[in-house]
């Protein structure tokens, strides 16, 4: 009989499976992790304004024109425009914050800050110092188990413009993924105008996985869209749409030219180029993605 009772007393905690029984309560807590902060107000103090102008100047933007033809379209779109702004971008190389930089007009592109993804371009001290000052990036969360006080707000309010790309990440086919709602949102309480940019050729000229450029120096396309500003009672995702409608036929001049992509974005005939009406497979998608651009598209007569 003692047996057999030490035998009930040890099953009596489980279920007939011989899982344990054991309330939640009973289970050891394991706190959140706390928020990562990277300071970087340091990027943005006079000393470091000077040393990332003579960088980027004299070293990044000569380099990213040499092993690339960067072709640059819509900087008319841009006149007279004051900041703060938000520039938003699809995003499928490492080239695209170089590109954007390098092609803005100079009394927009010395006040621009980057948001960078902190699990990524923070997570060392020596990668966060140099992206920080090269690039005056600031650390984005994109993952919402982690909570990261956000610097974007604050930026804006100094003055400072801001280069964010929605989609969260770099393309790994070449295509664009949903846009998420925070540059959006962004705009539309903050009161800023937002500047799409459609970027083309990129992917192809130094893909995701890719730590230098492709050689041949191949053709690159940055387009400056019409600035959009929040209408009175517009919400978040209603903007958003307006965005992704706005980058939808930037990325179609390409093929379509200025007027025809204008037409197709009347029609209501644009979507976000996702590459979904390809036929299944990834491997498709990539190859389309990795081929050249070919002669430069028709553009309007008034472009610089």
């Amino acid at each position: 009989m003692g047996l057999m009772k030490d035998i009930r007393v040890l099953t009596g905690g489980r279920d007939w499976r011989g899982r344990s029984r054991t309330p939640r309560s009973a289970v050891a807590h394991e706190p959140p992790e706390p928020p990562r902060e990277f300071p970087t107000g340091w990027a943005r103090t006079p000393a470091a304004q000077k040393a990332r102008r003579a960088l980027q100047r004299g070293v990044l933007t000569p380099l990213t024109w040499t092993q690339t033809r960067p072709e640059i379209q819509g900087r008319d779109r841009l006149a007279g425009l004051k900041g703060p702004v938000v520039f938003v971008a699809n995003h499928s190389s490492h080239l695209d914050t170089p590109l954007i930089l390098g092609s803005l007009p100079r009394h927009l592109g010395e006040r621009v800050a980057v948001g960078a993804a902190a699990d990524y371009f923070f997570d060392a001290r020596v990668r966060a110092v140099v992206t920080a000052l090269i690039f005056n990036a600031f650390p984005v969360e994109r993952h919402r188990s982690r909570r990261l006080r956000s610097l974007a707000p604050l930026l804006l309010a100094r003055g400072w413009s801001l280069l964010l790309f929605p989609e969260g990440t770099r393309s790994e086919d070449g295509w664009m993924s949903p846009l998420r709602l925070g540059a959006a949102h962004l705009c539309v309480t903050q009161g800023v105008p937002m500047v799409p940019i459609g970027l083309r050729g990129t992917y192809a000229a130094m893909p995701r996985g890719r730590n230098w450029p492709v050689p041949g120096r191949a053709r690159v396309v940055v387009r400056y869209g019409t600035p959009l500003r929040p209408q009175a009672g517009e919400g978040a995702r209603a903007f958003n749409a307006r965005m992704a409608d706005s980058i939808a036929q930037l990325w179609a001049e390409e093929e379509m030219g200025w007027y025809g992509s204008l037409r197709a974005q009347a029609k209501g005939e644009l979507a976000l180029p996702t590459g979904q009406q390809l036929p299944a497979g990834s491997w498709r998608r990539t190859w389309e993605s990795t081929r050249p651009l070919g002669a430069s598209a028709p553009k309007p007569a008034w472009d610089d």
